[in-house]
Parts: structure tokens; sequence; C-alpha cells
């Protein structure tokens, strides 16, 4: 009895002794980028895995460029919907490219579950000084006035058929009702150069990469593409508030990027993952992360998310065909 007793009280000493057994490892989640390392989304990508890696645990990124992001955005879609592979979709896979490209491997809304919004970049509408000077084009009333007393006499660059620069252009054209010439280059860079070389009158053009131009004047900012003012630049109108007057009240339009999962993800690990990145977006880091970047937060609910994807689907729908732009 006494040597029970005294096996009893090791074992009771050696349970309180030795530690908890850690919880297993989470699997690394899967963060694929459907474009190439460098750029906005990639560089935003990178910061969140870091910063949710006290909740989610290892969260690698995964860069899959392709056909526009379709590549990276089928890779996701195909994947099991386990939580351990998501991707950083964008206005261009989710609500352009589905009108853009004559076949698509996956479908925007039904093979995916949306998590959040990441943030938006303005798009902002500039010509050179020169160009503004010799045209008399000070502002969107302006440019109106000039492109309807001289119909097709204006142009504008883009960084290619079905890019947001040539998007924001065409669905100018149609609001106000008049025509310019679209000249597309091969990526935003090649258009710039032709906007600052006088071979195009005007460009719509991405604020993150305009901006240091606007700055030093080599470009002047006449008016954002979205339906409020920029942060970053809060003294240039938008189209909408400038050209209201000209059929322009209701004209919005910049390039979103967001966090989906395959689709019939559970809703538990939704939730999940939406407040671990959300909490991550609204940090004070990430927030001067996309500053930098001339990008403004746009977390929310799965089902807010949702709603907004299914309306730029819709709004891209009349766009792309308006343009004319395929890519077979």
């Amino acid at each position: 009895m006494k040597r029970r007793a005294a096996l009893a009280a090791l074992g009771a000493i050696a349970t309180v002794a030795l530690p908890a057994r850690a919880p297993a490892q989470a699997r690394p989640i899967r963060l694929i980028v459907p474009y190439p390392p460098g750029g906005p989304l990639d560089i935003v990508a990178r910061a969140l895995a870091e910063r949710v890696k006290d909740t989610l645990g290892v969260v690698y990124v995964d860069n899959k460029p392709g056909a526009g992001g379709n590549l990276g955005a089928d890779a996701a879609a195909k994947a099991a919907p386990d939580g351990t592979t998501i991707v950083m979709g964008a206005v261009a896979t989710h609500a352009i490219n589905p009108w853009l490209y004559a076949r698509i491997p996956y479908d925007p809304i039904r093979d995916f579950t949306p998590i959040t919004g990441v943030a938006h970049v303005p798009n902002v509408l500039v010509m050179t000084p020169e160009t503004s000077t010799r045209l008399g084009i000070a502002g969107v009333a302006d440019l109106v006035a000039y492109a309807k007393k001289h119909p097709g006499q204006l142009n504008y660059g883009s960084g290619g058929n079905g890019s947001a620069g040539h998007l924001a252009g065409e669905m100018f054209k149609s609001q106000a009702g008049v025509y310019m010439v679209h000249i597309p280059y091969a990526g935003g860079n090649p258009a710039q150069l032709a906007l600052l070389s006088g071979q195009v009158d005007l460009n719509f053009d991405n604020l993150a990469a305009a901006s240091a131009n606007i700055k030093a004047g080599k470009l002047k900012a006449l008016a954002m593409t979205t339906a409020r003012r920029s942060n970053a630049m809060p003294e240039v109108p938008t189209i909408a508030e400038a050209g209201r007057a000209f059929g322009l009240g209701a004209f919005d339009i910049d390039t979103w990027f967001g966090l989906f999962a395959p689709a019939h993800l559970a809703a538990e690990t939704t939730t999940r993952l939406n407040k671990a990145f959300v909490d991550a977006i609204e940090s004070s880091e990430l927030r001067t992360r996309l500053a930098s970047l001339f990008a403004e937060p746009m977390a929310t609910t799965p089902e807010r998310f949702a709603a907004f994807v299914k309306s730029e689907l819709a709004k891209y729908e009349r766009v792309v065909k308006a343009s004319g732009a395929r890519v077979e």
C-alpha cells in the first residue's frame, strides 16, 4: 500500500512538473500573388504575411504570374477549400478579365470565397503642363469642351488594350459623349514616357506611377478617377465632381485588390481569416506601407466585399464591351 501511494505521488509530481505539449503547428498558408515579385500587390502581400504570423502562423507568398493574373487566380480557385490557400485577387482578375478574355478558366464569383478587400489605388487624369497650356485645358470642363469641339483630335495613351488606363479613358468618352483616340503601349512606363515626350495628349495613369512627375512639375493632375478625392493629393478634384455638368457625376474607377479563398470555405475559417487580415490592414504599420504606395485601405466584411466584387464585375462588363478590347 505504501509503495502504491508513493508511486501515485511521484506520478502526480511528474504530471505537474512536465510542461504541457504545445499544440500542433497549423499548416502553412499559401498566399498566391498572380503577378511578378516587386509590384504593389506583392509588396503588400508580403507585409500582410509578416503581420498575421502571430495569429495565423506561417503565411508564404507564391508568385504565379501569367495571362494577366488568370493563372494565379485559377490556381487558387482549384485548390482545396481548407483555408491553406488564398489569393490576392484584383480588379483585373475578378472584374475586367472575365469580359476581356475570350476564355477564362474560372468563374470570378462561383469559384471563390471573398475574405476582405485590402486596398485601392486611384488613377489620375494627367497632361504635361506644355500640352495643357497649348490646348487651353486646365481641368475636366475644358477637356470635355475641347473634345466636343475637336472630335478625334485628342489622343490618350495606356499600358495596353484592356488596361485600367484604357478602360478609364473609354468610360470617360462614353459618359461625356466625346471621342478621343486610344493609343496602347506595351506597359504603363512606355505610356508615361509617350506622354512626357508629347506623343500623346493625356493619360489616365496610376497615381503611384504618376505621383513623382506630378510633384516634380512634369505632369499636371487634372482630376482623380475615384468617387472621392485621394488622401495623397486632396487638392486635386475628382472627375465626378468636376464633370457633373457633363454627364460624369457617376465616374468612379480605380485599381483595387483583395483576398479570396476557394469556394465553399467553411464559415468559421472565413471569419478567422477575415479577422486576422482586417486587423493587419488596419494596423498603423500596414497603413503606413499602403500610404507609401499611394494606396488606401479597404478592409471590410466578407459579405460587403462579395457585394463589391459583384458590382465591379457588372460595371466592367459595360466598360470592356464598349471599349471593344478583346484577348483571344
